[in-house]
């Protein structure tokens, strides 16, 4: 087996492996398995390959490999396209929706983790090549590393602190702490939403985290990870246990109502630390001049 078969050989194993790590399914039931995985994990050893490939047809000064490079990524471009679209559809069966900030965080992850896959093989490829198999293979384990530590973003626990709220009415409007929620008309509800429902509070810890949770994307993607890990009461036809967020337009704090199914406050509170921050809700404005000035 000469140097440029084990190059390709174990680019292509290294890139399907990251693959491989980074692809699981969890509460979010997505990818859908086994068929999500079978897609996933075969555009996956399709990039590795390529990507693998692209070093040793260089040094044979085949230049061809970089259009093949230019096509993979186009077709990436497809599987974004794709996931949005399969996502979209499924949005309207779900009595709490992602929303649109969330399905297209979702397709861009989907996009990028191939582009991962290829920086993986590519490297481990050009390490066999340079210095052999003893030093492709740690250099391999390293990117397949590096890769899943690239795919970590940030989450609310990062951005706010989260505190239970105190549910109450003051007629027939729904308070949690002194934010309203919604109104209320049926006695019958309010009985039942104050001895089933709960409130949470999160306080931004600075204006940076006070644009993320002003984003409706955001606060939707609140609302169905909660409901997701802790279940929820709503059902068609009762808008009175739809699951809401609003906030203290003074402070930028935000309100959570809910129902859900386990009424276990350290439980609610952990599932709206681990809640995504999208990227669609990432402002910064303490990192331009004036926003700090304005936060002063």
């Amino acid at each position: 087996m000469n140097l440029y078969t084990e190059a390709v050989l174990l680019g292509t194993a290294a890139g399907f492996l990251s693959r491989l790590y980074m692809l699981r399914t969890d509460y979010r039931n997505y990818p859908s398995y086994p068929h999500g995985y079978v897609i996933h994990l075969s555009l996956g050893l399709i990039a590795a390959s390529l990507a693998a490939l692209a070093l040793p047809a260089l040094l044979e000064e085949e230049y061809t490999a970089i259009t093949f490079l230019v096509l993979c990524a186009q077709q990436f471009r497809d599987i974004r396209n794709m996931e949005r679209e399969t996502l979209m559809n499924l949005e309207e069966n779900k009595l709490v929706p992602r929303g649109t900030d969330y399905i297209e965080g979702i397709a861009k992850v989907f996009e990028s983790r191939n582009y991962l896959v290829m920086l993986v093989a590519m490297v481990t490829s050009g390490a066999v090549l340079y210095g052999g198999i003893s030093l492709g293979v740690p250099v391999s384990l390293l990117m397949i590393l590096l890769a899943r530590f690239l795919m970590r973003g940030s989450f609310i626990r990062d951005i706010a602190r989260v505190e239970p709220g105190r549910l109450h009415f003051e007629k027939s409007l729904l308070y949690v702490d002194d934010i309203v929620i919604m109104n209320v008309g049926d006695p019958a509800a309010r009985e039942k939403i104050l001895k089933e429902g709960v409130g949470l509070l999160l306080h931004p810890y600075d204006d940076d985290g006070r644009s993320v949770l002003n984003s409706l994307g955001q606060r939707q993607a609140l609302l169905h990870d909660i409901s997701m890990l802790m279940g929820n009461k709503l059902e068609i036809g009762e808008p009175e246990w739809s699951p809401a967020a609003r906030k203290n337009m003074e402070t930028g704090s935000l309100a959570l109502f809910l129902m859900p199914n386990e009424k276990d406050m350290p439980c609610l509170i952990e599932a709206a630390k681990r809640t995504p921050v999208l990227e669609s809700a990432v402002q910064k404005p303490l990192a331009s001049t004036v926003g700090r000035k304005a936060a002063d």
